[in-house]
């Protein structure tokens, strides 16, 4: 019986912050995937390897974690005053579905990087030595992000001396601003209270802050759920019960924050709402044998993706942990030691970040209207990635 032969794509794979993804222009998509829909899901699964039973996805550019398990897409901007249109897919890796319900804060660090190489940002923006301003429209939560891209002769400048943690060499920073992060058609606190009672079935009564900044996101106090804030991955990621656990309180969540109608339908919904849960500063060794020290930080938060402990911290997620620590009230700021704050540093698995936010109460309604992070980014590979012609036809 007679095969298709495989297709070439054009593609760059890239680092951004702690995560990989595989990055496309949108014109450079076969015309059946240029338009959201089955195409193109079934294009993108293929790409990276899913659904894998295995959970390796051997079969593709995956690397079968919730940090590399990512697409993007990037076209002309359809908002004035943009250079470029970002969207972001969260590739499950063992179901035949990709979300497109958030962003990934991580990979807009490389977006800004993309763009200028992609052709979508005027020359005339490039200075040859310096900083240049990237606008992005971000697609899938309709709102402005700014990347600051370090330029060197006229190209994109990658390396230096910045060290993030969760990466293992240093690369050049990239300043990434989430403008007005807070859900605009919604509260930024969805149930109106900076704390919550979130009513868990076999799990219990948990005291919970649920934002929506960067990223939709429930935090929860360490010691109320058995932890200690210093775990690292295979603490948890070990111990399915645990993760059932997690899994249950982000359902019961969801629900509460209005993102679905029931608990069923989280199942559905993998990459939103993020789980967190914070500590009090205490000593611990990251996983890179770094030691943190309690003075180190203000606060330790550990955060699950995609159903697995994170190894660092997801971008969006470090937005909702700024916007929330700068927040009086809420759990992310007591543990913080509470008060006024426009910066926060904590605590993850891989080390630690500092980031920043400003927040501010208007009629009454807290809400956001910046949150800074520094990350790096880099091309990994650039050139075409194949898929077996015929796989992703509708």
């Amino acid at each position: 019986m007679p095969h298709k032969p495989q297709i070439k794509i054009p593609a760059t794979y890239m680092r951004g912050g702690t995560s990989k993804g595989v990055f496309f222009r949108l014109q450079d998509l076969p015309e059946a995937a240029q338009t959201p829909g089955e195409a193109r899901d079934k294009l993108l699964l293929r790409v990276i390897g899913s659904p894998d039973p295995y959970q390796k996805q051997i079969d593709g550019m995956g690397g079968a974690t919730s940090s590399t398990s990512k697409t993007v897409i990037l076209a002309a901007p359809t908002q004035p005053d943009h250079d470029v249109d970002y969207l972001f897919g969260q590739v499950s890796i063992d179901k035949p579905f990709v979300d497109w319900s958030g962003n990934c804060g991580n990979l807009t660090a490389a977006v800004g990087a993309f763009a200028i190489n992609g052709g979508f940002v005027s020359k005339s923006r490039i200075p040859e030595n310096g900083i240049a301003t990237v606008r992005i429209w971000q697609a899938n939560i309709q709102k402005t992000i700014v990347a600051r891209v370090p330029i060197t002769n006229g190209e994109v400048q990658e390396t230096g001396d910045f060290e993030l943690d969760g990466v293992t060499f240093p690369a050049a920073e990239v300043q990434v601003e989430f403008m007005d992060p807070a859900d605009g058609e919604g509260a930024m606190f969805p149930t109106g209270n900076l704390v919550d009672d979130l009513d868990v079935p076999g799990v219990g009564t948990l005291k919970a802050t649920m934002i929506n900044a960067g990223i939709p996101t429930i935090f929860l106090n360490a010691e109320d759920i058995g932890y200690k804030g210093t775990e690292l991955q295979d603490d948890i990621n070990s111990k399915p019960e645990a993760l059932a656990m997690f899994e249950l309180i982000r359902a019961h969540g969801a629900v509460k924050m209005g993102l679905i109608q029931n608990v069923e339908e989280a199942a559905s919904r993998q990459h939103t709402p993020k789980v967190a849960f914070v500590a009090k500063p205490s000593e611990y060794v990251s996983s890179s044998g770094k030691v943190i020290g309690a003075g180190d930080v203000d606060v330790l938060v550990r955060a699950l993706s995609m159903g697995k402990l994170h190894h660092a911290m997801m971008g969006t997620a470090a937005v909702a942990i700024a916007t929330a620590a700068a927040v009086p009230g809420t759990l992310v700021n007591l543990a913080a030691g509470g008060g006024d704050r426009t910066s926060v540093c904590f605590g993850h698995p891989s080390g630690a970040l500092q980031v920043g936010a400003e927040a501010s109460q208007v009629n009454g309604q807290w809400t956001a209207t910046k949150a800074i992070m520094s990350r790096s980014a880099r091309v990994l590979m650039e050139g075409w990635v194949r898929v077996p012609g015929g796989s992703f036809a509708s």
